[in-house]
Protein backbone atom coordinates (compact mmCIF):
# COMPACT_ATOMS: atom_id res chain seq x y z
CA UNK A 1 0.00 0.00 0.00
CA UNK A 2 3.13 1.88 0.33
CA UNK A 3 4.24 1.97 -3.24
CA UNK A 4 4.65 4.79 -5.38
CA UNK A 5 2.71 4.87 -8.73
CA UNK A 6 3.73 7.97 -11.30
CA UNK A 7 1.83 8.14 -14.04
CA UNK A 8 3.25 9.89 -16.97
CA UNK A 9 0.44 10.26 -20.43
CA UNK A 10 1.04 12.98 -23.22
CA UNK A 11 0.64 12.32 -27.36
CA UNK A 12 3.46 10.52 -29.53
CA UNK A 13 7.12 12.21 -29.09
CA UNK A 14 6.96 14.03 -25.87
CA UNK A 15 9.83 12.87 -24.57
CA UNK A 16 7.76 10.61 -21.98
CA UNK A 17 9.95 7.27 -22.18
CA UNK A 18 13.26 8.82 -21.74
CA UNK A 19 11.87 10.66 -18.90
CA UNK A 20 10.79 7.73 -17.13
CA UNK A 21 13.75 5.98 -17.77
CA UNK A 22 15.72 8.76 -15.94
CA UNK A 23 13.73 8.92 -13.25
CA UNK A 24 13.12 5.31 -12.49
CA UNK A 25 17.27 5.48 -12.00
CA UNK A 26 17.40 8.18 -9.67
CA UNK A 27 14.40 7.48 -7.88
CA UNK A 28 15.28 3.52 -7.55
CA UNK A 29 11.91 2.50 -8.65
CA UNK A 30 10.65 0.14 -11.70
CA UNK A 31 9.80 1.43 -14.87
CA UNK A 32 6.88 0.07 -17.72
CA UNK A 33 6.72 1.75 -20.89
CA UNK A 34 2.75 0.84 -21.75
CA UNK A 35 3.41 2.32 -25.11
CA UNK A 36 6.54 -0.44 -25.55
CA UNK A 37 3.72 -3.50 -25.15
CA UNK A 38 1.27 -2.09 -27.62
CA UNK A 39 4.24 -1.69 -30.03
CA UNK A 40 5.15 -5.23 -29.31
CA UNK A 41 2.21 -6.21 -30.55
CA UNK A 42 2.54 -4.25 -33.38
CA UNK A 43 5.81 -5.69 -34.69
CA UNK A 44 4.42 -9.01 -34.31
CA UNK A 45 1.62 -8.25 -36.65
CA UNK A 46 3.81 -6.51 -38.90
CA UNK A 47 6.33 -10.00 -38.60
CA UNK A 48 3.26 -12.66 -39.26
CA UNK A 49 1.82 -10.18 -42.15
CA UNK A 50 -1.44 -9.43 -40.18
CA UNK A 51 -3.14 -5.89 -41.37
CA UNK A 52 -2.93 -3.64 -38.22
CA UNK A 53 -6.26 -2.28 -39.06
CA UNK A 54 -7.68 -6.14 -39.45
CA UNK A 55 -8.89 -6.13 -35.51
CA UNK A 56 -10.17 -9.56 -34.92
CA UNK A 57 -6.43 -11.02 -36.10
CA UNK A 58 -4.89 -7.76 -34.16
CA UNK A 59 -7.02 -9.54 -31.14
CA UNK A 60 -5.86 -13.41 -31.52
CA UNK A 61 -2.06 -12.01 -31.87
CA UNK A 62 -2.52 -11.02 -28.39
CA UNK A 63 -4.05 -13.18 -27.31
CA UNK A 64 -1.38 -15.80 -27.76
CA UNK A 65 1.38 -13.65 -27.17
CA UNK A 66 3.79 -13.01 -23.81
CA UNK A 67 4.89 -9.48 -23.66
CA UNK A 68 6.89 -8.79 -20.21
CA UNK A 69 9.31 -6.58 -18.81
CA UNK A 70 12.10 -7.24 -17.57
CA UNK A 71 14.86 -5.09 -16.12
CA UNK A 72 13.42 -1.93 -17.51
CA UNK A 73 13.47 -4.21 -20.93
CA UNK A 74 10.56 -4.94 -23.41
CA UNK A 75 9.96 -8.71 -24.64
CA UNK A 76 8.31 -10.34 -27.10
CA UNK A 77 7.43 -13.91 -26.55
CA UNK A 78 10.83 -14.41 -24.77
CA UNK A 79 12.77 -12.16 -26.61
CA UNK A 80 14.06 -8.95 -26.26
CA UNK A 81 12.49 -6.38 -28.79
CA UNK A 82 13.58 -3.27 -27.38
CA UNK A 83 15.47 -1.83 -30.68
CA UNK A 84 12.81 -3.61 -33.11
CA UNK A 85 9.71 -2.32 -31.70
CA UNK A 86 11.01 1.82 -32.33
CA UNK A 87 10.90 1.73 -36.58
CA UNK A 88 9.15 4.31 -38.16
CA UNK A 89 7.32 1.09 -39.54
CA UNK A 90 5.97 -0.10 -36.14
CA UNK A 91 5.75 4.18 -34.92
CA UNK A 92 3.39 5.00 -37.85
CA UNK A 93 1.17 1.79 -37.46
CA UNK A 94 0.83 0.95 -33.43
CA UNK A 95 -1.94 3.66 -33.04
CA UNK A 96 -4.24 1.40 -35.13
CA UNK A 97 -3.58 -1.88 -32.83
CA UNK A 98 -4.11 0.54 -29.22
CA UNK A 99 -7.28 1.46 -30.45
CA UNK A 100 -8.77 -2.04 -30.39
CA UNK A 101 -10.54 -2.03 -26.85
CA UNK A 102 -9.92 -6.11 -26.29
CA UNK A 103 -6.33 -5.59 -26.99
CA UNK A 104 -6.03 -2.62 -24.42
CA UNK A 105 -8.04 -4.93 -21.87
CA UNK A 106 -5.30 -7.64 -22.39
CA UNK A 107 -2.54 -5.65 -21.82
CA UNK A 108 -4.06 -2.99 -18.91
CA UNK A 109 -4.18 -5.93 -17.03
CA UNK A 110 -0.86 -7.10 -17.30
CA UNK A 111 0.36 -3.37 -16.63
CA UNK A 112 -1.76 -3.45 -13.02
CA UNK A 113 0.13 -6.61 -11.88
CA UNK A 114 3.26 -5.56 -12.99
CA UNK A 115 2.86 -1.75 -11.45
CA UNK A 116 1.05 -3.09 -8.11
CA UNK A 117 3.98 -5.34 -7.32
CA UNK A 118 6.39 -2.58 -6.39
CA UNK A 119 6.68 1.59 -6.70
CA UNK A 120 6.83 2.41 -10.19
CA UNK A 121 6.47 4.72 -12.87
CA UNK A 122 4.49 4.10 -16.01
CA UNK A 123 4.55 6.27 -19.07
CA UNK A 124 1.99 5.79 -22.24
CA UNK A 125 -1.50 7.21 -23.00
CA UNK A 126 -3.96 6.59 -20.42
CA UNK A 127 -1.87 5.72 -17.09
CA UNK A 128 -3.30 8.28 -15.25
CA UNK A 129 -7.30 8.02 -16.96
CA UNK A 130 -7.62 4.73 -16.86
CA UNK A 131 -4.95 1.82 -15.64
CA UNK A 132 -3.91 3.86 -12.23
CA UNK A 133 -6.77 6.58 -11.93
CA UNK A 134 -6.23 6.76 -8.08
CA UNK A 135 -2.64 7.80 -8.02
CA UNK A 136 -2.17 10.67 -6.74
CA UNK A 137 1.38 11.45 -8.74
CA UNK A 138 -0.47 12.02 -12.39
CA UNK A 139 1.59 14.41 -15.06
CA UNK A 140 0.90 15.00 -18.71
CA UNK A 141 3.99 15.61 -20.62
CA UNK A 142 3.55 17.55 -23.60
CA UNK A 143 5.05 19.96 -26.26
CA UNK A 144 4.26 21.55 -29.77
CA UNK A 145 4.10 19.07 -32.62
CA UNK A 146 7.17 20.57 -34.25
CA UNK A 147 9.27 20.04 -31.28
CA UNK A 148 8.03 16.42 -31.28
CA UNK A 149 8.13 15.41 -34.43
CA UNK A 150 12.10 16.68 -34.67
CA UNK A 151 13.00 14.84 -31.70
CA UNK A 152 11.42 11.68 -33.07
CA UNK A 153 13.25 12.49 -36.53
CA UNK A 154 16.46 12.47 -34.87
CA UNK A 155 15.98 8.97 -33.22
CA UNK A 156 15.46 7.40 -36.13
CA UNK A 157 18.15 8.84 -38.17
CA UNK A 158 20.08 8.21 -35.31
CA UNK A 159 19.23 4.20 -35.70
CA UNK A 160 20.37 4.50 -39.26
CA UNK A 161 16.54 4.98 -40.78
CA UNK A 162 16.37 6.92 -44.02
CA UNK A 163 12.82 9.32 -43.39
CA UNK A 164 12.34 12.47 -43.80
CA UNK A 165 11.05 15.24 -40.93
CA UNK A 166 7.94 16.62 -42.73
CA UNK A 167 6.57 12.53 -42.35
CA UNK A 168 7.70 12.28 -39.34
CA UNK A 169 5.68 15.18 -38.12
CA UNK A 170 2.96 14.24 -40.33
CA UNK A 171 2.77 10.38 -38.78
CA UNK A 172 3.11 12.15 -34.76
CA UNK A 173 -0.06 14.46 -35.48
CA UNK A 174 -1.53 11.76 -37.08
CA UNK A 175 -1.08 9.58 -33.90
CA UNK A 176 -2.29 12.68 -32.15
CA UNK A 177 -5.87 12.38 -34.19
CA UNK A 178 -6.02 8.80 -33.65
CA UNK A 179 -5.38 8.21 -30.15
CA UNK A 180 -6.61 11.46 -28.96
CA UNK A 181 -10.55 9.76 -30.92
CA UNK A 182 -10.34 6.23 -30.38
CA UNK A 183 -13.54 5.17 -28.55
CA UNK A 184 -12.07 3.31 -25.32
CA UNK A 185 -9.08 5.21 -23.32
CA UNK A 186 -8.50 7.99 -25.59
CA UNK A 187 -5.31 10.30 -24.69
CA UNK A 188 -6.70 13.24 -22.59
CA UNK A 189 -5.15 14.53 -19.57
CA UNK A 190 -6.83 13.66 -16.82
CA UNK A 191 -8.49 16.31 -14.59
CA UNK A 192 -5.61 16.08 -11.35
CA UNK A 193 -2.92 15.40 -13.64
CA UNK A 194 0.27 18.08 -13.94
CA UNK A 195 0.62 19.55 -17.18
CA UNK A 196 4.09 19.89 -18.42
CA UNK A 197 4.84 21.52 -21.73
CA UNK A 198 8.76 20.46 -22.54
CA UNK A 199 8.92 22.49 -25.58
CA UNK A 200 11.26 24.88 -24.42
CA UNK A 201 12.54 22.54 -20.96
CA UNK A 202 15.93 20.53 -21.37
CA UNK A 203 15.65 16.82 -19.99
CA UNK A 204 16.85 17.66 -17.08
CA UNK A 205 14.41 20.50 -15.95
CA UNK A 206 11.42 17.77 -16.50
CA UNK A 207 13.07 15.38 -14.45
CA UNK A 208 13.78 17.50 -11.84
CA UNK A 209 10.16 18.85 -12.26
CA UNK A 210 8.52 15.54 -12.29
CA UNK A 211 10.81 14.63 -9.16
CA UNK A 212 10.20 17.54 -6.78
CA UNK A 213 6.39 17.73 -7.42
CA UNK A 214 6.33 13.30 -6.60
CA UNK A 215 8.29 14.38 -3.10
CA UNK A 216 6.68 17.15 -1.82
Amino acid sequence: MNNIIIAIDGPAGAGKSTISKLISKKMGINYIDTGAMYRAITLKCICSNIDVKDEKSVIEICKNSDVDFRDNSIYLDGINVDGKIRTNEVSSNVSYVAKIKEVREILVKKQREIGLKSSVILDGRDVGTHIFPDTKNKFYLNASAEMRGKRRYKELIERGEHVSLNEVIKDVICRDEIDSNREFAPLVKADDAVEIDSTNMSIDEVVECIISKVKS
